[in-house]
């Protein structure tokens, strides 16, 4: 693999960390020039996405530290610091992203259902994204495989693997497609979020069978019991407000 993309004097590129930053570059600009087409504030958009940036990033990293490698990190509590690689769990970012999201637009009295139905297609591409930084660092690897796109990760061993990354990344890129196809056909606020959250519960239930993860529970990973969790909350909030359509209304009122 290539966890380190390229290194130019004492400046170092990690893949991970590029594909994280080129996925939330790319989808900022998507979802700048889709709120500028709908007349949405460009800034609270911005501002938006920088909170929930930065506070997903925190609560991946917490998820991971306490979650899968507490043994290792409390030993070692600086290294909780450290992002150049591996260690962030998309379940943390959702949750410390979308507190601190639902935080600034109660400040800023915006519509959280409708702003994030702006924000659901590009939440799947930048997961994408994340998911091939995975795939070159060499982390998040599939369990053995004898299928002709097994792939050897060199720091692991000499076995092909299912690239669990890749499957990822490309469910997540169909499930972009399908949240941008729905956009302008939603039926009531929260329809494209939920059907994000619902759709990534799904992918990431199944990729977990052919990941290499901890097992926890009945056959199944942490992963999945959460993944299990989050869909049936999901499908509720879904069938609730589907049950109380509106249609749509703008971002700005509740």
């Amino acid at each position: 693999m290539y966890p380190i993309l390229l290194e130019i004097g004492r400046i170092t590129v990690y893949s991970y960390g590029f594909m994280l930053a080129l996925g939330v570059g790319v989808s900022l600009i998507l979802i700048m020039r889709k709120a500028r087409k709908e007349g949405i504030d460009e800034e609270a958009v911005l501002d938006l996405t920088i909170i929930t940036v930065l506070s997903g990033l925190i609560g991946a990293r917490l998820f991971y530290v306490f979650f899968y490698d507490w043994d290792y990190y409390r030993l070692n509590l600086l290294q909780i610091l450290d992002f150049r690689n591996e260690g962030l769990v998309w379940y943390g970012a959702f949750i410390l992203g979308a507190a601190a999201a639902l935080l600034y637009m109660r400040i800023k009295r915006l519509s959280f259902w409708r702003m994030f139905d702006l924000f659901a297609p590009y939440l799947a591409l930048g997961y994408a994204f994340g998911r091939i930084g995975c795939f070159l660092n060499g982390c998040c690897f599939g369990t053995p495989t004898t299928l002709p796109w097994g792939v050897v990760f060199p720091g692991l061993d000499l076995v092909p693997r299912h690239p669990a990354q890749l499957y990822s990344a490309l469910l997540s890129l169909g499930l972009c497609a399908f949240l941008l196809r729905l956009y302008p056909r939603r039926r009531f606020d929260g329809q494209v979020f939920l059907a994000y959250v619902i759709g990534y519960a799904l992918l990431r239930f199944g990729v977990e069978f052919v990941r290499e993860n901890l097992i926890i529970w009945g056959g199944f990973s942490i992963a999945q019991v959460v993944a299990a969790a989050i869909l049936v909350i999901a499908g509720v909030f879904y069938w609730h407000r589907s049950q109380n359509a509106v249609g749509s209304g703008p971002i700005g009122k509740d």
